[in-house]
């Protein structure tokens, strides 16, 4: 019998419409009214050559294939009346908001660490203004598109995130982005616990460091804390509602 997981089972009640997502370990009712997909960090810094990412020496070549997934995902998602929300991770130009030698972050983050390592770097990396923080070229928000600033990993931590969902009666998170294993991940496990029901499409995410990284958060995901399913079936199953999810 194949099992079908829906967050929000008030729409079939009353005949809304909605689409079937393939996924795993089980298929997902998609109401797109309720259905938000929540696109992480897809900035110069972590997408572009040049960018902190690339100049803190981790591999970005997967990049490119990701922005071209995510900008069919964000098409269709449009198209079928799915809230779009962009996270741009980041800090105020002197870097107050991503804390000092007496927070973890000040010590962990790799842009940071690049800044103090290469001092001709500092005040580029990151900083809301500069090319660095700026979403790429080939996604920039459209008419109806939300933007929300995030200052750590997970997007949830001192963010409108959360306020924005629930105001617009979001009970489901569709995630794409970078880093899958980084920041994707940390928002997603605090979607759970906030109860939100999240799906990742694994290829249109990318991840930082070697291959299994990002085997391990789709392992994650799938086992502990949400759905994993592909820009293909995504597309193929609400590309098939009426536009606008009239």
């Amino acid at each position: 019998m194949t099992v079908i997981i829906d967050p929000t089972p008030d729409t079939a009640a009353s005949g809304g419409k909605s689409a079937i997502l393939p996924a795993r370990p089980e298929a997902m009712r998609i109401d797109p009214a309720r259905t938000a997909v929540v696109v992480i960090d897809m900035q110069n810094a972590y997408a572009s050559p040049d960018g902190y990412v690339d100049l803190a020496g981790f591999d970005i070549a997967g990049a490119a294939g990701v922005i071209g997934r995510i900008a069919q995902v964000l098409d269709i998602a449009r198209g079928a009346g799915v809230q779009v929300i962009f996270l741009q991770n980041g800090w105020d130009s002197d870097y107050v908001e991503a804390g000092g030698p007496g927070s973890p972050n000040w010590h962990k983050s790799n842009a940071l660490k690049t800044m103090r390592a290469r001092p001709e770097l500092q005040g580029k990396l990151l900083a809301r203004g500069g090319w660095d923080y700026e979403l790429v070229d080939a996604l920039q928000p459209q008419p109806g598109d939300i933007r929300v600033h995030k200052t750590r990993y997970s997007a949830f931590f001192n963010s409108q995130l959360d306020s924005v969902l629930r105001s617009r009666g979001i009970k489901t998170i569709v995630f794409v982005g970078i880093a899958s294993n980084v920041c994707v991940e940390s928002t997603l496990r605090d979607a759970f616990h906030l109860e939100y029901f999240s799906v990742m499409l694994e290829d249109a995410t990318h991840h930082l460091g070697p291959d299994f990284v990002h085997q391990a958060t789709i392992y994650n995901v799938e086992k502990f804390f949400g759905w994993v399913s592909t820009v293909g079936d995504f597309c193929g199953s609400l590309g098939q509602l009426p536009k606008g999810g009239e």
